[in-house]
């Protein structure tokens, strides 16, 4: 759990050349963990109230419930319909999640050959899609038939693209190598 804050300690110095920090403050840090998955158009209370308690296991926090803003009668939505669940980590649980997703989980997904370098958008923040909640260790396997994906964005402090897939790099996260154009 502390691998992490020791990361994040060290990127000043890794990345002090390529980007010029001359202060411990300028570089780079991860605020938060956002994982959320939606529901879709489930109606069926014991599946809703599983993917609610598998989240809550995988992350070691209950979720919130997201409802929905707006009526659309095309989707038969309305206006406060749970339409998903949101779980924001920070601190211990942010870490140890991260550690977890990195060096656990990542791995065991099938056909894994690393993260894309487009899943971090311009602001620096990254998001991964997770096709089954099943990879996480703390899931049984009974349920294959109550399969949901997830997203886990991560917010860093860091301003481009550039900066946060270096910053990445340097705590582990297996990131593709970049493609030679031809």
């Amino acid at each position: 759990m502390a691998i992490v804050k020791e990361k994040q300690n060290k990127a000043l110095e890794a990345l002090r050349g390529d980007f010029g920090y001359t202060n411990p403050m300028e570089a780079p840090r991860i605020l938060k963990v956002i994982v959320s998955t939606g529901i879709g158009s489930i109606k069926d209370k014991n599946k809703i109230k599983l993917i609610e308690d598998r989240l809550g296991k995988i992350t070691g926090q209950k979720p919130a419930a997201r409802q929905a803003r707006k009526s659309i009668a095309s989707f038969k939505l309305r206006e406060g319909d749970v339409i998903g669940y949101q779980v924001t980590l920070r601190g211990k649980r942010m870490d140890m999640f991260l550690d977890k997703l990195v060096h656990v989980v990542l791995p065991r997904t099938r056909d894994f050959r690393g993260i894309k370098r487009t899943v971090v958008d311009e602001m620096g923040n990254a998001t991964i899609g997770i096709k089954e909640h099943t990879i996480f260790p703390e899931t049984s396997d009974e349920e294959l038939k109550d399969v949901f994906g997830l997203a886990v964005t991560i917010v860093t402090t860091s301003q481009d693209q550039k900066e946060t897939l270096a910053f990445l790099e340097h705590l582990g996260f297996p990131l593709k190598k970049e493609e030679e154009k031809k």
